[in-house]
């Protein structure tokens, strides 16, 4: 949420039994299944509420049934229609390009998530992956 000078608004919440900082800005965001696993590139206006959504399995679907849950690259906008045409984008892209974008700022492929207050992601023994990224 902006405030009328163009600043970022702070609003804290709980969800679930973690209290989170809640930043109302727009974001697109990359998941991996695993480094140089299955990608979803997606776009919010609160990123630590919709990685809660992923990675507790509130909404099924493509990231919850191939555990795309590793947060490993986010870009920040001022608007939500800047950052719509950015995950555009970067949906179009070639997959090797989204894995060189990632790998130019985060190489070992880290979860960046816990840097944000989110608990790390659990390890599953499923191995399902999915052929090619849905990005």
């Amino acid at each position: 949420m902006t405030k009328g000078d163009g600043s970022v608004m702070l609003v804290s919440a709980s969800i679930g039994s973690h209290a989170l900082p809640v930043v109302k800005q727009p974001c697109v965001y990359i998941l991996a299944s695993r480094a140089h696993g299955t990608l979803y590139i997606g776009v919010t206006a609160n990123l630590l509420g919709r990685l809660w959504l992923h990675r507790s399995g509130q909404v099924k679907g493509f990231t919850s049934r191939y555990q795309v849950l590793r947060l490993v690259r986010f870009e920040l906008f001022e608007d939500m229609p800047i950052a719509i045409v950015r995950e555009k984008q970067l949906k179009r892209w070639h997959r090797q390009w989204k894995i060189n974008l990632i790998e130019s700022e985060n190489p070992d492929w880290h979860d960046l998530a816990p840097g944000l207050g989110l608990p790390p992601v659990a390890v599953s023994g499923t191995g399902m992956d999915a052929e090619t990224s849905s990005a």
